[in-house]
C-alpha cells in the first residue's frame, strides 16, 4: 500500500506558558493556547478551583465561563461551539450528579465525532473510599468507569505529576481521527496544587491533524472510473472540508448527487445535479437514482453508513457497485460488500481524481452515458428511462396550504424561503427531523444546517444553538418540539444572560409527536404521548424574553427574521402546528420493527 502523509503544521515556534498559580490555571492556559473562547458548565464545590481559574482568565481577556442551567445543556453548548468553530468544545461539571448529568451530551458528541474536552471534578483524594458527599471514585459512583464507553480518552488524575501529560493526551485524542470527546476527572485538591514543572509546548502540536491517504486505492478508483459510464455520489456529513472538490468532480462527471439527512448541509438544495435525501424522511427522486441500474458506480463519501442515513442499510446502496471513501477506517466495517474502500484525506483524494478526470476529458472521455450493452438491453426490455430527475416531495400541495392549524410542510417551506442564509439552523430530535429533512431546502451550502442523529438526544438543539451563536457571532435558530422544550427549555435563559440572538421555534401540538405517530404507524398501543396545552410565548415573556405566537399563515409570513437576528437577546416563536399530519418517518417505524424500510416512506 502506497501511503502519503498529510499534516497541518504551521511550524510555530516553541512557547513557554506563563507561570500558573495552580493546576486549574495550567488547564486554562492550554485552552488559551488552543484559542478556545469558552468553557461551558455549572459551578459546584469540587469544581470550584477551575472556576477560580476561569475568573482570573476572564479578567485577563482569556477563556471565560458560560453558565448553563443543566450540565447536559452545557455539553450540548460545547458541541455546538465545536461544530461551528472547528475548535475544541470544553465543558465541565462538579463531582457526583454534576458529572453524570454531562453524560448524555458527552455520548452525543461521541456518536457524532465532535471533539470535546470534558472535565469533571472529584472529591479530594484523602476522602476517597470514605463515602464522602458526591464521591465519584472507583469505590463509589465510578464516574470514570461511566464515561469509559463514550469517550476517545478517559482518565483519572491521581497525582499532580500526571496532569500535564494527561491533558496533552486528552486534547490530542479528541482531535485525532475519529474525533470525539476526551474525559479527565480531577480531584479538587489536585486542581489547587501547583504544577509540578514548567511547561513548554508547540501550540500547533495539540491541533495537528495527520491523515494517511491510500494513493494505490485512489489509482484503482481512477481505473474503475475509466471503464464506468455513469457515476453517482452519496454524501455524508463528513464532506465539509472537501465539498468544493467533490462538487467539481460531480460536475465534471455529471454525477447525480444524493445525501443523507446530515449530509444535506453541504449541498445547494437547488443544484441541478442534486436528487435529494436518501434515507430517513428522504425523497423518491433519490431512491429512484439509487435504484437506477444504468449507474455503474456509487461513491459513498464521508458517511458512517448509519441506519437513518442509508434507509435502513438498503441493498440499492450497499451493493457491489459501492465505493466507500472515508477518512475513518472503522466506517468501512459497515460496508464490507463494497467493491473498493478508499481511506484518506477527502480533499486530497478528490483533487487527485479531478486531475485524472480532467485529463480524460481532454482526450475525449465523457460520463453520464449508458453502457452500450446496457442500452441494448434497455431498448428491448425496459421503456425509455428519463435521467433528468428532480427532487420530488411528498404532498407538495401542502407546502402552500393556508389551513389552520398550520401544516408542518408549509412551515418548513416558508422557513426555506425566509430565514437568511447566514442564520444557523439546529434541528432537535423528533418530528422536526422529518419535516425539515424532507421539505427544507436552501441554496446555502456552507454547513449552516445542523442535525445530531448519532444519539438522537431530545434537547440537543436547545443547547447547541447557544454554543453555536457564541462561536459564530451570527443568529442561531433552534427548531424543536414542545416535548423537547419542556425537557430542556431552561437554557433559553442562558441565551438571555449572554445577550445572544438565538431564535427558539417550538412546534406546538401538545404531543410527543414522533412517539404518537410511531405508535400509530407501528400498530402499538397509544400511550404516553399527550402533553398539556401550553402557551410558550407567554412562558418566555415571564422570563423577560420576547414571545411571538404564530397561529395563521399570515403570522408565519410576517415573522421579521432580520429584526430578530439583530436583537441582543433570544426570541420565542410559538408555532401552533397540525399534529395530525403524518411525518415522512415510515422508514424509522419499520426499522424499529426490524423490517426492511423504504426511504421516504
Amino acid at each position: 500500500m502506497n501511503l502519503s502523509l498529510i499534516a497541518n503544521d504551521d511550524s510555530k515556534p516553541e512557547a513557554q506558558m506563563p507561570h500558573p498559580q495552580d493546576n486549574a490555571d495550567l488547564i486554562i492556559e492550554y485552552l488559551k493556547t488552543l484559542e478556545v473562547d469558552y468553557v461551558f458548565g455549572v459551578p459546584g464545590g469540587a469544581i470550584e478551583p477551575l472556576y477560580n481559574a476561569l475568573a482570573r482568565s476572564q479578567a485577563a481577556g482569556g477563556p471565560r465561563a458560560i453558565i448553563a442551567r443543566h450540565e447536559a445543556g452545557a455539553a450540548f453548548m460545547a458541541e455546538g461551539y465545536a461544530r461551528e468553530t472547528g475548535k475544541l468544545g470544553v465543558c465541565c461539571a462538579t463531582t457526583g450528579p454534576g458529572a453524570t448529568n454531562l453524560l448524555t451530551g458527552t455520548a452525543s458528541a461521541f456518536a457524532d465525532n465532535v471533539p470535546m474536552l470534558v472535565i469533571t471534578a472529584q472529591t479530594p483524594l484523602p476522602k476517597f473510599g470514605k463515602n464522602a458527599l458526591q464521591e465519584s471514585s472507583c469505590t463509589a459512583i465510578d464516574t470514570v468507569g461511566i464515561f469509559r464507553h463514550c469517550t476517545r480518552y478517559n482518565t483519572l488524575v491521581s497525582h499532580t505529576e500526571q496532569l500535564n501529560n494527561k491533558v496533552i493526551s486528552a486534547i490530542m485524542s479528541a482531535n485525532r481521527v475519529p474525533s470525539g470527546p476526551s474525559h479527565i476527572s480531577i480531584p479538587s485538591d489536585i486542581l489547587r496544587q501547583k504544577p509540578s514543572e514548567n511547561v513548554k509546548i508547540k501550540a500547533e502540536r495539540l491541533k495537528q491533524e495527520f491523515t494517511l491517504t491510500d494513493n494505490a486505492a485512489v489509482e484503482q478508483l481512477t481505473d474503475m472510473l475509466s471503464s464506468a459510464w455513469r457515476v453517482a455520489l452519496f454524501l455524508g456529513k463528513g464532506c465539509g472540508s472537501s465539498i468544493d472538490e467533490i462538487m467539481e468532480f460531480a460536475e465534471l462527471t455529471r454525477a447525480p448527487i444524493m445525501t443523507g439527512p446530515a449530509g444535506k448541509r453541504w449541498i445547494n438544495g437547488f443544484h441541478p445535479l442534486y436528487r435529494g435525501v436518501y434515507g430517513f424522511a428522504g425523497h423518491q427522486s433519490a431512491e429512484e437514482t439509487m435504484k437506477d441500474d444504468t449507474i455503474d458506480l456509487v461513491l459513498a463519501v464521508g458517511t458512517q453508513i448509519t441506519e437513518l442515513g442509508t434507509g435502513g442499510w438498503q441493498s440499492s446502496l450497499l451493493s457491489d457497485r459501492l465505493v466507500h471513501i472515508d477518512s475513518t477506517v472503522e466506517h468501512f466495517s459497515r460496508s464490507p460488500m463494497a467493491q473498493l474502500h478508499v481511506c484518506g484525506d477527502l480533499k486530497s483524494i478528490f483533487q487527485q481524481l479531478n486531475e485524472n478526470v480532467r485529463l480524460g476529458i481532454k482526450w475525449g472521455r465523457t460520463w453520464d452515458a449508458v453502457d452500450p450493452v446496457k442500452q441494448n438491453y434497455l431498448d428491448h426490455h425496459i421503456p425509455s428511462t428519463n435521467h433528468g430527475y428532480q427532487i420530488r416531495q411528498n404532498e407538495p400541495d401542502k407546502c402552500f396550504s393556508n389551513d389552520i392549524p398550520l401544516k408542518p410542510q408549509r412551515i418548513a417551506t416558508e422557513f426555506s424561503r425566509r430565514i437568511p442564509s447566514t442564520f444557523r439552523i439546529h434541528l432537535d430530535a423528533g418530528n422536526v427531523w422529518s419535516w425539515f429533512t424532507h421539505y427544507f431546502h436552501r441554496a446555502s451550502a456552507k454547513g449552516h444546517y445542523h442535525i445530531a442523529m448519532g444519539l438522537g438526544s431530545m434537547g440537543w438543539a436547545i443547547g447547541a444553538s447557544v454554543g453555536n451563536a457564541l462561536g459564530s457571532n451570527e443568529p442561531s435558530v433552534c427548531i424543536t418540539g414542545d416535548g423537547s422544550y419542556l425537557m430542556s427549555g431552561q437554557e433559553i435563559t442562558t441565551a438571555l444572560q449572554q445577550k445572544l440572538p438565538v431564535i427558539y421555534v417550538v412546534f406546538n401540538d401538545s404531543a410527543l409527536g414522533m412517539v404518537m405517530h410511531g405508535q400509530r404507524l407501528g400498530g402499538a398501543e397509544q400511550i404516553g404521548f399527550q402533553l398539556p396545552p401550553i402557551n410558550f410565548a407567554k412562558m418566555a415573556e415571564a422570563m423577560g424574553i420576547e414571545g411571538i405566537r404564530v397561529e395563521t399563515p399570515e403570522d408565519l409570513v410576517n415573522i421579521d427574521w432580520k429584526r430578530l437576528g439583530e436583537k441582543q437577546g433570544p426570541t420565542m416563536i410559538d408555532l401552533l402546528v397540525d399534529g395530525e399530519e403524518i411525518p415522512p418517518m415510515g422508514q424509522r417505524v419499520k426499522g424499529l420493527a426490524n423490517e426492511s424500510a423504504t426511504p421516504g416512506g
